[in-house]
């Protein structure tokens, strides 16, 4: 017996959770089920939104003030042109009432530029309130803290990093040991914990909270800069208590630095979205990969529509099927694209993945050229439905969102998130209209 569903989304990253939680708010009657393998891509990302920090081949490379006055100059084909910009701003609304209070950046179309733990800055539409203190527009200046057993920030590097990129403020940075850790292999998580719950920890003049420890170790090192910047590894469940404790103590304010993978700030927005899966009733299958599909007639002619797809569950296929259907699993990196020597191809539908015959026009050999491949996916019609090679869609009930589509470089653009929210917002919220007309 299948599993039966109105829409079924298939990926749990940024572009599935926001298509499941549209699809649900456009049909509220909608049974929609978010199917999920891997675990979320969202714990590797920065949990910076950002709709799109550079123009496409702007060969002068200066960030954009304002990303909404470029988006109606993208080519034809980029997944912006495809929704228009009236749906990204209908997403950005949509994810501002899911984040709340946890984000900031929604009182304006300008970009905000956010220091990374690289000593760049990145410009984004929307950030975590834990780095609104940081904005590297604030003239403040700024004393940067790393810590020896987080070799990823180089707090010194960075600050050096900012200073030559232009930032209107002194940085200053040091390295510290961060107190209770002594091993350079412990997760990020470990440092959440200990900062979450003020564990007791050994210092040199005795045993203290694990906070009132980190405070004494800062204090020394300030001196008249009127704000501090951590990794971001200052709690997790109580992530706001621990910076306004370690605010008020140090008498200055607070910001985290997004981190590379794994990062905090992605787990915290993995467990807000959700936890607003759960209270808008999306079900979540995760762990198990979708490993064939049928057409409604058996046949696997292209312009079918997708009858029910099969899933793995520890060896027993099975088969799930829903009116609609989602595929956010990802590019390249996220396997939702795959490759090979001979041919790139998308795993799932065998959807139609346009690229040269010859492997070796993928690429160029200038590393910081524009690369090819950068741009493989999937080529969308305004539906988001995927396309054939001769233009028709693949199948009647399927969309795609994030960066399974095609026709764009999100990290040279900085518009990876912006796409992902984008894209789910207007395939979740067509999927679920059409499953219940």
């Amino acid at each position: 017996m299948a599993i039966e569903d109105d829409v079924l989304v298939i990926g749990g990253g940024l572009a599935g959770t926001t298509a499941a939680l549209a699809a649900a708010a456009s049909a509220k009657d909608a049974r929609v089920r978010l199917v999920t393998y891997k675990q979320s891509t969202l714990r590797h990302a920065s949990g910076l939104i950002d709709i799109l920090g550079y123009a496409p081949g702007d060969d002068a490379n200066a960030p954009l003030v304002d990303p909404f006055d470029a988006l109606e100059d993208l080519p034809e084909g980029h997944p912006y042109e495809r929704v228009g910009s009236q749906a990204v701003r209908d997403a950005l609304a949509f994810f501002d009432d899911i984040a709340g209070d946890a984000y900031a950046g929604g009182h304006t179309d300008a970009n905000a530029l956010v220091p990374t733990h690289g000593g760049t800055v990145k410009p984004t539409a929307r950030y975590p309130v834990s780095t609104a203190e940081g904005l590297a527009s604030d003239p403040r200046e700024t004393l940067l803290v790393g810590f020896e057993t987080l070799p990823d920030f180089d707090a010194p590097l960075a600050a050096s990093h900012l200073e030559a990129a232009g930032a209107p403020f002194e940085a200053r940075g040091v390295t510290l040991s961060f107190p209770g850790i002594v091993r350079d292999d412990a997760k990020v998580t470990r440092y959440a914990h200990l900062l979450d719950h003020d564990e007791t920890v050994s210092t040199g003049s005795g045993e203290t909270g694990a906070r009132t420890a980190l405070v004494t170790a800062v204090e020394s090192y300030l001196e008249d800069e009127p704000r501090v910047g951590f990794p971001a590894v200052l709690g997790d469940e109580h992530a706001d208590e621990v910076r306004n404790v370690l605010s008020d103590e140090l008498g200055v304010d607070v910001f985290e630095i997004p981190m590379g993978p794994p990062s905090l700030p992605g787990m915290r927005l993995e467990e807000r979205l959700y936890d607003a899966l759960e209270d808008a009733g999306v079900r979540v299958t995760s762990g198990v990969p979708v490993v064939e599909y049928e057409t409604a007639d058996g046949d696997d002619d292209r312009g079918w529509r997708i009858d029910h797809v099969v899933v793995d569950r520890h060896g027993a296929e099975i088969p799930h099927r829903g009116d609609q259907y989602v595929l956010a699993t990802g590019g390249l990196v996220g396997k939702g694209i795959e490759s090979d020597r001979e041919q790139v191809s998308e795993p799932i539908f065998n959807c139609h993945v346009p690229h040269a015959e010859d492997r070796y026009d993928w690429f160029v050999d200038d590393a910081f050229g524009e690369q090819p491949f950068a741009a493989f996916g999937l080529v969308p019609d305004r539906e988001l439905r995927p396309l054939d090679p001769n233009g028709e869609p693949e199948f009647e009930n399927l969309r795609a969102a994030g960066s399974v589509l095609g026709g764009y470089d999100y990290a040279a653009e900085k518009s990876g998130a912006g796409v992902s929210l984008a894209t789910g917002y207007v395939a979740g919220t067509r999927a679920g209209e059409e499953a219940t007309r």
